[in-house]
């Protein structure tokens, strides 16, 4: 009777059963799932040779089973199909989930740190810390590649994990670990080393075309090399982001209340940063400087599953390598045999959506 009581009163809503309220977050992320694994099948399939996905399929089931000495499944691709696959889709389409996967979860421990719709993985200086050290290898280094890495992406990530270091050790000097400081640190050295790349560019003008072939990003010379060369940094930066996805709902009600509840700010601040911006460096140094992702994915996270960050940043990760495979294929097919750059294609999608994250904010002021 209680509860009726309760319903009935005006402005009381009765309380959602907690059987409603656990499944929505498992059905959503569940539904993000099943729509990458639909995107990356359609993203391997089409293309200028054609993979029907249920060939596709059956073909990486029989790589599975032939190494356990199982006969194989019929149904699987032709030799030139099976080589399409493995050499040059497969790896392709994997690099795109994991590049825009870090982004996406990047960008949105950066909007729990700094509180801020509109920060982005690219804040600190990870972006020109890459250009910069891309934009050296290309005008004067005479390798081309160390071991089994090309050495574009490994100045890009060095590039951009100093580029982060340099950003946090002027902030920590100058006041700590708040985030107007890290900030404002970020944009000095961001704009610094921005200049440098641009000193770099003007005194080789011979090698504009590459330098901007990379900063537009790409990946279409994507190899087996690259996703084993991301792989272990973007895995060890995304588990402990999703880790801190608690601590950054207990972030965002301030930092006092957070030191009352047990949460050191400027700890959990500090270990997000570093963990997103080694996430943000693995994915510029494979595929350049790609744009919006970032900033785009995370509200488009939390328009499905909520605020919550311990919740948005799973949601962040599906819903970017989804979106990522999708960018790619719609830079690969749209000027066909032409291949746009994959940031174009981010950039005519992000831009008018950050756009209306600005309408939307001054409306609201």
């Amino acid at each position: 009777m209680t509860g009726t009581r309760d319903a009935a009163r005006p402005g009381h809503l009765p309380a959602v059963p907690p059987t409603t309220r656990s499944k929505r977050p498992a059905l959503v992320l569940g539904g993000a799932f099943v729509a990458l694994v639909a995107v990356v099948l359609t993203g391997i399939g089409i293309g200028a040779f054609p993979l029907p996905p249920g060939a596709v399929v059956v073909t990486l089931l029989n790589r599975a089973l032939d190494a356990i000495g199982v006969d194989p499944l019929p149904g699987g691709l032709g030799h030139t199909g099976e080589a399409v696959l493995l050499e040059l889709r497969l790896p392709r389409v994997i690099l795109a989930v994991l590049v825009g996967a870090a982004l996406s979860v990047s960008g949105a421990a950066f909007q729990g740190v700094f509180r801020n719709p509109l920060a982005d993985p690219y804040l600190l200086g990870a972006a020109a810390g890459a250009g910069l050290g891309a934009t050296l290898v290309i005008a004067y280094s005479p390798a081309t590649s160390l071991g089994p890495f090309g050495i574009v992406p490994l100045a890009a990530f060095a590039g951009a994990l100093v580029g982060v270091g340099c950003a946090l050790l002027l902030g920590t000097a100058a006041g700590g670990s708040q985030s107007a400081t890290l900030l404002l640190a970020g944009i000095a050295v961001a704009s610094f080393l921005a200049a440098g790349q641009t000193l770099v560019q003007q005194q080789n003008t011979e090698d504009l075309r590459e330098v901007y072939g990379w900063l537009l990003g790409q990946l279409g010379r994507s190899t087996w090399a690259d996703v084993g060369m991301v792989l272990p940094y973007l895995g060890t930066a995304v588990i402990v982001l999703l880790l801190c996805g608690r601590a950054l709902d207990v972030l965002a009600v301030g930092d006092d209340e957070a030191s009352s509840l047990g949460v050191h700010p400027g700890r959990v601040r500090l270990l997000v940063i570093l963990a997103a911006s080694l996430a943000t460096a693995s994915a510029v140094a494979v595929s350049g400087l790609i744009g919006f992702v970032g900033l785009v994915v995370p509200h488009i996270a939390r328009r499905l599953i909520g605020s919550s960050y311990h919740l948005v940043l799973p949601a962040s990760l599906l819903v970017g390598g989804a979106f990522l495979v999708l960018a790619d294929l719609v830079a690969r097919v749209v000027l066909a045999p032409a291949e746009l750059p994959i940031g174009v294609v981010t950039a005519f999608i992000g831009a008018p959506f950050f756009a209306g994250l600005l309408w939307v904010g001054a409306r609201r002021r």
